[in-house]
């Protein structure tokens, strides 16, 4: 089948949502998810969205808090974008049916995280991002402009090169013109024509064995964006969230919230000893890269295989206000938090590096935006500051929304010359089955040799074997009926060697890159 559409996005979180309901206004939309429309990592977003709100915070201590969490590397007119436009982006969900927590007084219920040096985070308990999207989705559900369609996996982008041209890197002029979108429920792989296209894919956390990203999150979109010749960068960035819920059966894995330790949780040994004090001077409120190599260095240093959050000294009161989802949680498995230790341990988290965009959320591919955790805006630079995230990707939305409802106006024609997908002479391969079993390889490479504690020797060895994993998926993807696993082990690849290749040239630690070869500054 072939569409047509004035905007197609690809993807259902914050940023796509927040993008279409915009742009609705000025054109037919298509969003296209790869799952159900509700499943993307935006759901899975516990702590909340930074934003200033009240004195006596301000944008200046915000963007202070954002430059010194980035180590150096943030994009100051990023940063600044960002958090000037943070009130009202809130305002906007507020009024799109968004709850945020209040107190008695009727004010805002801001909480704060490590890096933060006010409150002001806007949460809904613990489960912001849940409400978030359910907001959202309810109303792009109802909006006459906007055709949501679900379980459609995005293969890749059209480009001049499904014409026939030799597209390269260096090429200035590679323009967008929509994407080949594979339909899950009738096994068909369709044609959709595009005079702007979105992408909103999320991140890429399952590229390591533990995360806390849905399953969906593997990179769909940095690596059709690497396919096209597109730019990307500080995808050595990939932060380690420190405390997820050591369940080894359960994958993802289950977030446990940075708030917790902003509301006095204690991280501590098998032993009962709290360690922070030995690695940082603001203990559990320090950035979440240094929280995070502190526990994986207790554990190596101990054999252990997590370490203890203590909350037992939070009020049960505000335990089962704030935290009802990780009580009843914790519960499940046998744990009352307000009486046991909770057992923890880093798991993969976001990516702060991505595809390139301008201030205008524009890729260096004509006609072809991105927003959300796929996207390198240069507000993150080393480390995202907790609760970032959400704010960036409703920020950046806007900013498409502005720049490409004039694209859309000044587009007149589709590029009809496409070609529709061709898979003359593929089959059914009867080893499909390695897929799976590729895909866990990858995995356990990754967070062997290329997690939170890195070296050049465990670099080069990541590096050499995802050459011949990705030589075997390539053999296997050209000769194959395309099934939404084998494309999904192919963009874990692509990402997994853009992450090698990107930490193999930065020769320093810095940030969430941190390389025993090259010692911290001090």
């Amino acid at each position: 089948m072939r569409y047509k559409v004035d905007f197609l996005v690809i993807g259902s979180g914050i940023a796509g949502l927040s993008y279409a309901l915009k742009v609705a206004e000025y054109g037919k939309v298509c969003v296209l998810t790869k799952a159900d429309a509700s499943e993307s990592s935006t759901k899975y977003a516990q702590g909340g969205i930074a934003a200033v709100m009240y004195d006596p915070d301000s944008y200046e201590k915000h963007i202070r808090d954002t430059l010194v969490a980035g180590a150096g590397l943030c994009d100051e007119k990023a940063v600044r974008i960002t958090i000037t436009e943070s009130t009202e982006r809130i305002k906007e969900l507020i009024e799109w049916g968004t709850n945020f927590d209040k107190k008695n007084s009727g004010l805002f219920d801001l909480a704060k995280e490590g890096g933060h040096s006010e409150f002001r985070i806007l949460h809904h308990q613990d489960n912001t991002g849940f409400e978030i999207e359910r907001a959202l989705l309810e109303r792009a559900r109802n909006h006459p402009n906007i055709e949501l369609k679900e379980n459609q996996f995005t293969i890749d982008l059209l480009t001049q090169h499904h014409l026939g041209e030799k597209v390269t890197r260096h090429r200035e002029d590679i323009k967008c013109f929509g994407a080949y979108v594979m339909n899950k429920t009738q096994g068909s792989i369709d044609t959709y024509l595009a005079k702007v296209t979105m992408i909103c894919t999320g991140g890429l956390g399952n590229v390591y064995n533990t995360t806390t990203n849905p399953i969906i999150a593997t990179g769909d979109g940095c690596a059709m964006v690497h396919r096209a010749k597109g730019m990307l960068k500080d995808m050595e960035f990939v932060q380690f969230h420190p405390t997820s819920l050591y369940n080894p059966t359960e994958h993802p894995s289950f977030l446990i919230t940075e708030a917790m330790r902003g509301s006095g949780g204690i991280l501590k040994n098998l032993n009962g000893e709290a360690f922070m004090g030995k690695y940082d001077r603001r203990q559990e409120l320090a950035p979440r890269d240094i929280v995070a190599r502190a526990i994986d260095t207790e554990m190596k240093l101990r054999g252990d295989d997590y370490v203890f959050l203590d909350c037992r000294n939070i009020d049960k009161n505000e335990i089962m206000h704030h935290f009802p989802n990780i009580y009843a949680k914790c519960l499940e498995i046998g744990i009352n938090i307000t009486k046991d230790m909770i057992p923890v341990v880093p798991a993969a988290h976001f990516s702060c590096g991505g595809i390139v965009v301008d201030e205008n959320a524009r890729t260096t591919i004509q006609n072809l935006y991105a927003a959300g955790e796929c996207s390198r805006t240069g507000l993150h630079g080393a480390n995202r500051l907790a609760s970032n995230s959400l704010l960036e990707s409703v920020v950046y939305s806007h900013r498409a929304f502005l720049d490409s409802t004039k694209k859309v106006r000044q587009t007149e024609d589709f590029c009809d010359a496409i070609p529709d997908w061709n898979d003359e002479g593929m089959v059914l391969n009867e080893e499909i089955s390695l897929v799976t079993q590729t895909e866990k390889e990858l995995q356990l490479i990754m967070s062997n040799y290329v997690g939170i504690i890195r070296s050049d020797l465990r670099l080069k060895r990541a590096f050499d074997r995802i050459g011949l994993i990705y030589k075997e998926t390539e053999e296997l993807y050209q000769r194959s009926v395309l099934t939404p696993k084998l494309c999904e082990l192919r963009n874990l690849i692509a990402n997994s060697y853009l992450i090698i290749k990107m930490a193999m040239q930065r020769k320093e630690s810095v940030g969430l890159h941190y390389s025993i070869d090259y010692p911290p500054k001090s």
